[in-house]
């Protein structure tokens, strides 16, 4: 899969109102759930128990927390664009995110990302990110929203 290379806001500027790409598809596995919920202390048993999940949930299985799948977004951003010449990267904001769908255990989901806003606030670009989480085979996006990063890029 080829990324775009951005190396100035210049070059983000030129993608203003388009798609940047999609990520690769991610498996989201019970292990990686359970890993999730030790991080995050939140063991609800829609998560973290399998056999209680199939028998008493809505779902019939186990399914990933929604901030989990969130925080797979800069693992995915990356898969879709290369930014060098950087000093530093700082995630500034989400607005309007909306999950719509659960990430059930063993689900493939991938991000898709577009170019909503570019700002050069004194030197500082200020990026901000269409972003819409796909589950396959699923009609309903796990989440979509905005994301907005500030990238200090070198002189």
């Amino acid at each position: 899969m080829s990324r775009l290379l951005i190396q100035s806001h210049q070059e983000f500027e030129q993608y203003l109102g388009k798609k940047l790409g999609s990520s690769e598809y991610h498996t989201v596995t019970q292990e990686q759930i359970n890993q999730f919920a030790d991080a995050t202390i939140d063991h609800q048993w829609i998560h973290t128990d399998p056999e209680r999940a199939k028998a008493e949930g809505a779902f019939g299985s186990t399914i990933a927390h929604g901030y989990l799948t969130l925080s797979l977004l800069p693992y995915m951003w990356e898969q879709v664009i290369e930014v060098t010449n950087y000093k530093m990267l700082v995630n500034y904001g989400i607005d309007q995110l909306k999950f719509g769908a659960p990430v059930l255990v063993n689900s493939r989901i991938r991000t898709h990302v577009w170019l909503e806003e570019c700002t050069n606030l004194r030197g500082i670009s200020r990026v901000k990110l269409k972003v819409k989480m796909e589950i396959e085979g699923n009609k309903k996006p796990a989440f979509d929203g905005f994301i907005t990063f500030l990238y200090h890029f070198n002189n």
